[in-house]
């Protein structure tokens, strides 16, 4: 019996919802932190090695199983990866311990990595626009981490079961869309495998990639840095940051600020979706770093207000570099390696989500976390920087061998201000 799909435009949409879903179980334990942290008296460095063992995982899961969905479908990985998820969730609700929290973020990391590049594959598989693939793929993931950072703050200051509702609505939020998943057309040929040794180069751990792409990707990566890393240290220490140092200790406060963050890097992508590659690039890093450094002078002075600002205009920011990134490589990228682009893309982005605030909790311990945070400000601002030079020499190199009438896409790049027609196109 034929089952029936969804439309092109309704799987897209359900393909955006499983996004956020995920990203959204990705931020929840964020403002549970400080609870966890009361509850069982372990250290920064902990709690940053438990947000590390996430990533960690998740970078195990896209190193092996990341391009699987272009030879098995991406339907069935989505669902597969759907169901470990609601297991790590139950984990996280019944947890009992800092072991419990870092197996149900290990189990959680492994169906991430092997959903995330599938995802953006999909979204752009199945977009009813040219451009709209590469936007929900940059929009989502910022707007899942905010919903997930400012709803779970949400309930665990005001819901009862503070430490087990957000998590026990997560599993069901994954059943429902698992069963809806299961009326996706399907948009990757099940080309399946030719033999074992076949199956072992596919699951083998790899982050290669095809040649027409390695150019744009390497003079994109230290933007994927600059963006993620700071992404990173709202995610694992943000809610110590707002307690501590800004002395708000209302866990809704917490997921407020992690979510002005991650809610205008969404917006930042939307906004910029309809300008020119360079242009998303030369915004995004400008607004990335003034962003960074207003948020460095309210940690100095334990400034609440403009702690704030600098969240939101350095989210934009983040919204706007990453969008740049994933239009880049999208246009340069055959739409058979899409699954592989886009999982070596979030590999290099997790390395710098994770690494950093591993670091960071450490040296917590040795120097305090006011000065950690500055440190690691200080550390994403050479980022930015090393970015906007990358995005510069890449900028030119294509002018050069760009035909004569092509636009002046440097300039664009570096004023900012020139034609918004998407040049990588």
């Amino acid at each position: 019996m034929h089952r029936p799909t969804l439309g092109s435009k309704a799987a897209f949409r359900l393909i955006i919802v499983t996004t956020i879903a995920v990203m959204f179980g990705a931020a929840a334990p964020s403002p549970l932190y400080p609870v966890y942290q009361e509850l069982w008296g372990f250290s920064s460095f902990t709690l940053t090695v438990i947000f590390a063992a996430y990533v960690i995982a998740l970078l195990a899961g896209l190193l092996t199983v990341g391009s699987l969905s272009d030879h098995v479908g991406r339907r069935p990985v989505i669902l597969g990866a759907l169901a470990v998820l609601t297991g790590s969730m139950l984990m996280f609700a019944f947890a009992d311990g800092v072991p419990m929290l870092i197996a149900a973020r290990v189990l959680q990391g492994l169906a991430a990595g092997a959903i995330t590049g599938t995802l953006s594959a999909a979204l752009v598989d199945l977009q009813p626009t040219p451009r709209a693939g590469s936007i929900a793929s940059s929009a989502s993931p910022p707007g899942g981490l905010a919903l997930g950072a400012v709803g779970a703050g949400i309930l665990v200051q005001y819901a009862p079961m503070p430490r087990e509702l957000v998590f026990l609505l997560l599993v069901a939020t994954s059943v429902l869309v698992a069963a809806v998943v299961v009326f996706v057309p399907e948009t990757s040929p099940r080309t399946g495998f030719t033999s074992r040794r076949h199956l072992w180069r596919v699951l083998r751990p790899n982050a290669s990639l095809p040649p027409a792409v390695r150019g744009a990707f390497l003079a994109a990566t230290p933007a994927m840095f600059a963006t993620w890393s700071l992404g990173g240290l709202y995610l694992s220490l943000g809610s110590s940051i707002v307690a501590r140092i800004l002395g708000l200790e209302n866990h809704m406060v917490a997921g407020l600020m992690i979510g002005a963050f991650f809610g205008s890097g969404a917006l930042g992508s939307a906004v910029a979706s309809g300008w020119g590659a360079h242009r998303k690039l030369a915004v995004g890093l400008s607004t990335l770093g003034t962003g960074l450094i207003v948020s460095l002078v309210a940690t100095l002075t334990a400034n609440v207000p403009a702690y704030a600002i600098g969240s939101v205009v350095a989210g934009f920011g983040f919204g706007a570099t990453f969008v740049g990134v994933m239009a880049t490589l999208i246009a340069v990228t055959d739409p058979a390696a899409r699954g592989q682009v886009f999982s070596t893309l979030f590999i290099v982005s997790y390395t710098a989500f994770s690494v950093p605030a591993v670091v960071a909790g450490f040296a917590v311990i040795h120097v305090g976390l006011r000065s950690t945070a500055v440190g690691y400000g200080l550390f994403v601002l050479a980022m930015v920087i090393l970015a906007a030079g990358a995005a510069i020499w890449r900028a030119r190199a294509e002018r050069r061998t760009s035909p004569p009438l092509a636009p002046a896409i440097d300039a664009e790049l570096v004023t900012a201000a020139a034609d918004t027609s998407d040049t990588s196109r």
